[in-house]
C-alpha cells in the first residue's frame, strides 16, 4: 500500500512546523499509518515538492527546486491514500519556506484518484496574514476537494480508517496513551525530511490545551482552547521515548514547543494562574538529556508571564533547569498582546503589563549571561497583537511605553513579535468580530509598528548581540540580492545577513558588525584581511570607507600589527583572533 503524506507546513499558537522545523502532525500521521498497516510504503512530500514538480520556476517561491523524490507525480498516481497537512493560525515571515494553502494543494491533487484526507489545524482555516477574518470559503473548498476533512486528531482518524474505514470518525480525539506508539514509530519519517540530518529541528509536544483557559477561559483570539478545551499533560517517559527514537536516528536539534506554557507543564490548576511544578520540568529535561547527551539544540517556546511573576521561586528553578539541560539562545515567548488593562480585560489576556515586566526581569536575572554560541542563555520574547476589540490610540501608546520601559531599565528581550489579530470561527473573538480594529486603526498600527521597530527593536538588538559578538554555527540558508541569509538553529534564531555569497547549507562562525531593525549583519571568521573583497572589508569594525582605501593601498599586509595600525588599537579587543592574513 502506497501512502503520500504532503506537508503544507503548519504554524499555530502552540506549535511550529515550517522548515527547518518538523512539526508533530507528519510524524504522528506516519506512526499511525505504520501501526495500522505495517506493509504501508509511506512517502513524505512537502508542498515545495509539489510546486517544483507541477509549477517549477513559474510558481510560488519554491524552497527546494529539486523535489525530495524525483518521481513525485508517479508516487501520487500510485498512492491509495493522499494525506495533506496544513494550517496557519499565527502566520509569520519565513526565511526559506512558504506554507501552502488548501486552494493550492487542491489544484495540485485534482488529477489523482487516491483517497484524499485533509488534517492538521487546517480545519479552522488558514490566515495568510494578520488582520483578516477567516471565512467558510476555504472549508467549503476542502469539502469538495477532499474525501475526508478531519476535525479531530488526524492520527486517530488514519489509524481507524486503515483498520476499518467505516469506524473512522473525523471528530475523534486521541489521548496520550494512544499517541505513545504513534510518536515513537513516526520518528522514522524524519529521514525523509529535506533538512535531515544536520539542519532539522524537531518540534516536541508536552501538553495540549491551555491551563489558564481551564481556570477562566482562553484569550479571545486563541484557537488552542477551542480545539483542546481540556488540558492534558504528556507523560515524561513518553516524551523521553520519542526524543530517544529521534536522537538515535541522528536528530540533534529539538524544540520543546508544542504547549501553551512550558512553565505550566504538570502544573496544579489554580484559577487564572496555575501553580508551576519545577520537579516535573526538571525530570522532563534531565530525562531528555539522558537519552540525547550530545544534543546541539534544546529550546522551548511559550510561557505565560503571569505564572513566572506570581510564582517567582518555582519559576527561577524552572528557568535554571532550562539552562542546565538546555542550550544557549533559548527564548521563552510571553503573550502580553496589549499593555492596556481595558483591552486585556475585554479580551481575557494572559497577563498584565506589570506581571509581564516582572517576568522579563526574573528571566534576565537568571538567563542573560552569554553562552558558548554567542547568544544569552535564556531570554524572554514579547508577543504583541494589534487590532483587538477595545483598543484606542491610548492603547498603542501604552504598549509602546511598556516596551520602552524595558529598554530604558536595561533589560533584554530577544524579539518583539507584532501581529495583527486574526479572527477564527469558534473563538470568543468571532462573536466580537465587528469590534476588531485592524481596518479602523490601520494607520495607527502602521505608525506604532514603525515606532517600535526603530525606537525599541534596533537598540534592543544592539544590546542582545553587540558589535564584535561571534555567533557560532550559523547555517547559510538563502542567497538573494548579493546577501547570504543564515541563522542558528533554535527557537527564535536571529537572521544574519552576510554581505557576500558563501556556500549554502554549511555552518559558519560569524562576527556581528552591524544591526538592522530585526536582523543583523555578520562576516564569517576568521576574516582574511589580505584576500577578502572590499565590499565585505568595509563592514569590519574600524575600517569603513576611509579605512578601506588605506587597507587596499597597503595590502598585502606582512603582519596583523600592520592591519591594527590602520583600524586602531581600540578595535583590537573586538577583532583579536578574528582576522588573519
Amino acid at each position: 500500500m502506497i501512502v503520500a503524506i504532503i506537508d503544507g507546513y503548519t504554524d499555530e499558537p502552540a506549535g511550529l512546523g515550517v522548515p527547518p522545523y518538523l512539526g508533530i502532525y507528519p510524524r504522528y500521521a506516519y506512526g499511525a499509518i505504520k501501526k495500522a498497516r505495517k506493509d504501508a510504503r509511506i512517502f513524505y512530500l512537502t508542498i515545495d515538492d509539489l510546486r517544483a514538480t507541477f509549477e517549477g520556476e513559474g510558481g510560488v517561491k519554491t524552497r527546494n527546486k529539486t523535489p525530495n523524490f524525483p518521481n513525485v507525480e508517479r508516487i501520487l498516481k500510485k498512492a491509495a491514500l493522499i494525506v495533506y497537512i496544513g494550517g496557519l493560525h499565527t502566520p509569520g515571515k519565513y526565511l526559506s519556506a512558504v506554507p501552502g494553502s488548501v486552494e493550492e494543494v487542491a489544484r495540485f491533487l485534482r488529477p489523482f484518484s487516491g483517497v484524499k484526507i485533509l488534517g492538521g489545524p487546517a480545519f479552522m482555516g488558514s490566515a495568510r496574514a494578520g488582520g483578516v477574518k477567516i471565512t467558510s470559503r476555504e472549508l467549503q473548498l476542502a469539502s469538495s476537494a477532499f474525501d475526508h476533512v478531519v476535525y479531530g486528531d488526524l492520527e486517530a482518524f488514519l489509524f481507524d480508517y486503515l483498520r476499518n474505514p467505516g469506524d473512522a470518525d473525523p471528530f475523534r480525539f486521541r489521548n496520550y496513551g494512544e499517541l505513545r506508539d504513534y510518536a515513537v514509530i513516526g520518528a522514522e519519517v524524519v529521514k525523509q525530511f529535506p533538512d535531515y540530518p544536520d539542519f532539522v529541528i524537531v518540534e516536541i509536544e508536552t501538553q495540549r490545551g491551555c491551563p489558564k483557559a481551564m481556570g477562566i477561559g482562553g484569550c479571545s483570539f486563541c484557537t488552542e482552547p477551542v480545539r483542546y478545551p481540556k488540558v492534558e499533560d504528556r507523560p515524561v517517559e513518553d516524551v523521553v521515548a520519542e526524543v530517544k527514537a529521534l536522537y538515535e536516528l541522528g536528530v540533534r536539534h529539538f524544540r520543546v514547543g508544542r504547549q501553551s506554557c512550558i512553565f505550566s507543564y504538570m502544573a496544579k490548576p489554580n484559577g487564572r494562574v496555575p501553580i508551576p511544578n519545577p520537579e516535573a520540568i526538571e525530570k522532563l529535561f534531565s530525562g531528555i538529556r539522558s537519552v540525547a547527551p550530545e544534543v546541539k539544540t534544546l529550546h522551548v517556546d511559550n510561557a505565560n508571564p503571569a505564572v513566572i511573576a506570581n510564582y517567582p521561586e518555582e519559576s527561577v528553578r524552572i528557568a535554571k533547569a532550562l539552562i542546565k539541560y538546555g542550550t544557549p539562545g533559548n527564548v521563552v515567548a510571553f503573550g502580553l498582546e496589549s499593555a492596556d488593562p481595558k483591552v486585556a480585560k475585554l479580551n481575557n489576556l494572559n497577563a498584565t503589563a506589570e506581571e509581564t515586566y516582572e517576568a522579563v526581569r526574573i528571566l534576565n536575572d537568571v538567563g542573560a549571561k552569554r553562552g558558548y554560541n554567542g547568544m544569552p542563555w535564556l531570554l524572554p520574547g514579547i508577543n504583541i497583537i494589534f487590532g483587538l476589540p477595545g483598543e484606542t490610540k491610548k492603547s498603542y501608546e501604552m504598549t509602546f511605553q511598556f516596551l520602552k520601559g524595558l529598554l530604558d531599565d536595561g533589560l533584554m528581550v530577544r524579539r518583539i513579535n507584532i501581529r495583527q489579530v486574526v479572527v477564527f470561527p469558534g473563538t470568543p473573538l468571532w462573536h466580537m468580530r465587528s469590534k476588531v480594529k485592524t481596518e479602523k486603526h490601520k494607520k495607527l498600527i502602521q505608525h506604532y509598528r514603525y515606532k517600535i521597530r526603530h525606537e525599541i527593536d534596533l537598540p534592543m538588538l544592539k544590546r542582545v548581540v553587540p558589535v564584535g559578538t561571534v555567533l557560532r554555527d550559523v547555517r547559510a540558508e538563502v542567497f538573494e540580492n548579493g546577501l547570504t541569509y543564515g541563522r542558528q538553529i533554535g527557537s527564535y534564531p536571529l537572521i544574519v545577513g552576510i554581505p557576500k555569497e558563501v556556500p549554502l547549507n554549511r555552518f559558519y562562525d560569524v562576527l556581528i558588525v552591524d544591526h538592522g531593525f530585526r536582523s543583523i549583519t555578520g562576516i564569517p571568521v576568521p576574516i582574511n584581511v589580505n584576500r577578502e573583497n572590499s565590499k565585505v572589508l568595509q563592514y569590519v569594525p574600524g575600517v569603513g570607507k576611509k579605512g578601506l582605501t588605506k587597507i587596499l593601498a597597503r595590502r598585502p599586509f606582512q603582519s596583523i600589527e600592520d592591519f591594527f595600525n590602520i583600524v586602531g588599537e581600540d578595535k583590537r579587543k573586538i577583532l583579536e583572533g578574528k582576522v588573519t592574513l
